[in-house]
């Protein structure tokens, strides 16, 4: 179950949940100019606080179509610790996460949202994680470095094996 605590935005999953988001969408002809769009990031704690996504963030999705025919855009997040996607994200148990928007460059000056989405520990498990992620002291943070890496070695170890 999802629960907002003292006006912050902020979800508590566990591992294997889902957490879908839906984007403004209208069904009636508002002027173009009144409907929302906005590109969605995942940022590290400084991109959160400063909301500035340009800081250790990337695009995670883009509300594009606020009145596209097959209703409103929604984009789902699984929490899962390991993803066989080599673009996919992983996440630990313990560890916060955190989404910002930004407005669609054509629609400047809009609030910056935000969410923290904190993954929950197994019960009794105090498990802790063994690398951060999401952090500003290396690359780890990006999404599936690590699957893209294991793609990567296989692939040239495969590669000189068969010279």
């Amino acid at each position: 179950m999802y629960r907002f605590w003292h006006g912050e935005y902020r979800v508590a999953v566990n591992i294997n949940d889902y957490l879908d988001i839906y984007c403004p969408y209208y069904e009636g002809p508002p002027s173009h100019g009144r409907m929302e769009r906005y590109i969605l990031f995942m940022v590290n704690h400084e991109g959160y606080t400063s909301c500035q996504h340009r800081m250790r963030g990337f695009k995670r999705w883009e509300c594009n179509r606020p009145s596209g025919p097959d209703g409103p855009l929604r984009f789902s997040e699984k929490f899962q610790l390991f993803t066989p996607f080599s673009l996919g994200f992983e996440f630990r148990p313990g560890h916060e996460y955190y989404y910002i928007s930004s407005p669609h460059p054509n629609h400047v000056g809009r609030a910056c949202l935000k969410l923290k989405v904190y993954v929950r520990p197994p019960d009794g498990s105090g498990y802790d994680s063994p690398e951060p992620f999401l952090t500003d002291g290396g690359p780890s943070w990006r999404p599936g470095s690590m699957t893209l890496l294991a793609v990567l070695a296989s692939l040239l170890l495969g590669l000189f094996s068969w010279l």
